[in-house]
Order: structure tokens, then sequence, then C-alpha cells
């Protein structure tokens, strides 16, 4: 499944106006996932519907974080409407 992941946004990730990513538990283990946002040029909103803060100490680093344009947790599924709407307004511009 991380492969799958991997290969989806080198596929996807520099013809797209922005990719919304959901990682689960590949968030605080996948150093490669990270690694592949930072080489697409696609923004990335990395979005969780749980606060990742809030919960256990190895649940609060995202390999992610640093590599997404943005990153939006704990909101629930709301999240991912503010990131589309996020991406929408910003390829406004």
């Amino acid at each position: 499944m991380e492969g799958e992941l991997i290969n989806a946004l080198q596929q996807y990730g520099f013809s797209y106006d922005g990719i919304i990513l959901n990682p689960g538990g590949y968030t605080h283990t996948s150093v490669a996932i990270g690694d592949c946002i930072a080489a697409i040029t696609t923004p990335v909103i990395e979005v969780h519907i749980s606060n990742i803060h809030a919960r256990e100490d190895f649940r609060k680093l995202s390999h992610v974080s640093a590599k997404a344009k943005g990153t939006i947790c704990g909101l629930g599924l709301a999240g991912y409407a503010l990131a589309l709407n996020y991406l929408v307004e910003s390829n406004k511009k």
C-alpha cells in the first residue's frame, strides 16, 4: 500500500493543481512518502480527521507535515472541505 501511494503521488504530482492526502498510519512511519511529496511540484495538503497532536506521543510526529503545503487536523471530515477550498482559492491567484 505504501508503494502504491508513492507511485500515485509520483504519477499525479506534476500535473494537478493540488492533492489532498490523509496518510493515515504512514504519517508517523513513512519517510519515503515525505520525500516523495518534497520531490513533486503539486502542492499537497495533509488532512487528518483526528487531532494527531492530542493522541499518543508517537502519533505527534509527522513525516509529511514539513513537506506538505499545509496540514489540517482535528476538524473531522470538514478538514477535507477546508483543504479543497484552500486549493481552489489558491489556484485562482
